[in-house]
């Protein structure tokens, strides 16, 4: 078991080594030391670094009250947690266009359910994910203009922007395409998919994947008889606990905002949050560490003004969305490897 252990710990450090590297180059080329006499580091800046750091709890509250909810009381409070830091601590050392919210199921196994409930457990909080997405692109798209939302007017990056604004399209499609795969699969026709599927993935040029996409076939069949018994009250908890916990991180970013730079815009800082996750769940490194920075510092630069303040705040945002859940995960992580578990 060390040796797994030696491996997760040099998958964890990667990451941290990529956002460093990033950040060093980042502070070689534009940051500016007499930054720091622009900020006025006051009560302000203080309490909205502090209800920064409620909003990450309440990212975590939210994402520990859904796996508490839709495992019907199979799961106390204090296990919802660690299965929530422990995929937290994955999603932070995979790519994130790979996900590590996948080994959902190894985590829920490990804390007493079993395997097969696991899976279709996690199939629902993927769907209900997936449906967050699709539910409140459009509503920001009405409520922020497209210049606006995509920074139009910062022409010097034209085409980093031009960039965000097709990636995040692309990708917007496909969420819906997956999102009503997984409806038809687990709520209107899961057997007629799960024929589809095999029928598709029977074709020479994709059987290399048939036996992946029949398992998860299998387990949207599984997780439709679950999920069809589950009454209105249900789907409210648990999709208001995913509200909560995507609301919390973004509101992340609008609490720094209110203590550094209070002149921008609530909603349009939201918004950009919003466009920001899209884009990285296709980035290809380990929790789109540099990229991260890299992504926040000049989308957001119009807002802000001065690219080494916008660099100081993608610092302080990365330390409480990122780095937190790698010491986390380092600390619950010997657990999951002990010599009484195989």
């Amino acid at each position: 078991m060390s040796g797994e252990l030696s491996k997760t710990i040099w998958k964890m450090l990667l990451p941290i080594a990529i956002g460093l590297c990033v950040v060093a180059w980042m502070f070689h080329d534009e940051f500016n030391p007499d930054v720091f006499s622009k900020f006025n580091f006051s009560w302000r800046t203080a309490t909205a670094i502090a209800v920064a750091v409620v909003f990450i709890i309440g990212r975590d509250f939210g994402l520990s009250w859904r796996f508490h909810t839709i495992a019907g009381g199979d799961l106390t409070w204090r296990r919802a947690v660690k299965v929530d830091l422990m995929c937290a601590f994955t999603s932070a050392i995979t790519p994130s266009v790979v996900g590590g919210s996948a080994l959902a199921i190894f985590y829920l196994n490990r804390e007493g359910i079993k395997i097969g409930r696991a899976t279709t457990l996690t199939l629902t909080t993927l769907f209900l994910d997936e449906l967050f997405f699709v539910v409140f692109c459009p509503m920001l798209v009405m409520l922020i203009p497209d210049a606006d939302l995509f920074g139009a007017a910062q022409t010097h990056a034209e085409t980093l922007l031009t960039g965000i604004r097709v990636v995040f399209w692309i990708v917007y499609a496909c969420i819906v395409i997956w999102t009503a795969i997984l409806f038809t699969g687990i709520i209107l026709r899961p057997a007629a998919v799960a024929r589809g599927l095999h029928r598709l993935f029977s074709i020479r040029l994709l059987r290399r994947w048939q036996s992946a996409i029949d398992r998860t076939a299998d387990n949207m069949v599984e997780t439709s008889a679950f999920v069809k018994n589950a009454s209105m009250g249900w789907w409210a908890r648990v999709f208001g606990a995913t509200v909560v916990s995507w609301f919390s991180r973004y509101l992340v970013v609008n609490a720094l905002f209110w203590g550094f730079v209070p002149a921008a815009s609530g909603l349009l800082v939201f918004g950009r949050q919003f466009v920001v996750w899209v884009v990285l769940m296709v980035s290809p490194t380990p929790g789109g560490s540099g990229i991260s920075e890299w992504l926040f510092t000049n989308y957001y630069g119009d807002l802000i003004g001065d690219v080494s303040v916008a660099l100081v705040i993608a610092l302080v945002w990365r330390l409480l969305s990122y780095y937190v859940y790698l010491v986390a995960g380092c600390c619950l992580l010997p657990s999951y490897f002990s010599k009484k578990q195989k």
